[in-house]
């Protein structure tokens, strides 16, 4: 790969782009990951030393861009929903939808459209959610996880396990005159 196309390639969702790439791509889609976590951050975490007003600033910035994005990552000021490190979006965090008490561990991959609900919910690490995915109250997904596209998990996970939906039944109804 010559230098000029390692400036734009996206493969792994851009997870490997230069600092200037990401840059770049965050003022024109308007969301800078590393800024938007390394905020986030300050502002969930009660031990923090950083300033209320800063917080405030903070927690503004975090909702700004929620709104924009059609997102939520359970962020409240002094609590929240509890990541060991910041996810990776391919997708970016288009309607990603996460209750204010789940934990997700480190290395998670979180395609668009996710929701997350509130209640207990326990992610491990390495886990990946597809698109669409549903986890719902009082779910503990193991480490090493894979939950298809538009499934719904409504059960616990063990390690290495993967969760797809049911193969689509196509009901053909006829028309009786």
């Amino acid at each position: 790969m010559n230098k000029i196309s390692s400036y734009f390639d996206t493969t792994g969702g851009g997870k490997n782009l230069p600092s200037i790439s990401r840059l770049f791509l965050g003022i024109v889609k308007g969301y800078n990951h590393e800024k938007y976590w390394l905020r986030r951050a300050k502002v969930v975490n009660p031990e923090s030393r950083t300033p209320i007003i800063l917080k405030l600033y903070y927690l503004f910035y975090i909702k700004r861009k929620d709104a924009k994005l059609h997102c939520s990552f359970g962020t409240g000021l002094n609590y929240g929903a509890h990541f060991e490190a910041p996810p990776f979006l391919p997708h970016g965090p288009h309607g990603i939808i996460v209750g204010t008490d789940v934990k997700v561990g480190s290395g998670c991959i979180i395609y668009h459209q996710v929701t997350i609900a509130g209640g207990n919910v326990v992610i491990g690490d390495g886990v990946e959610l597809g698109a669409g995915a549903k986890v719902l109250p009082n779910v503990t997904i193991g480490n090493n996880c894979h939950v298809g596209a538009n499934a719904v998990v409504v059960e616990n996970m063990p390690d290495n396990s993967t969760c797809v939906m049911q193969k689509p039944r196509i009901i053909k109804k006829t028309k009786e005159g």
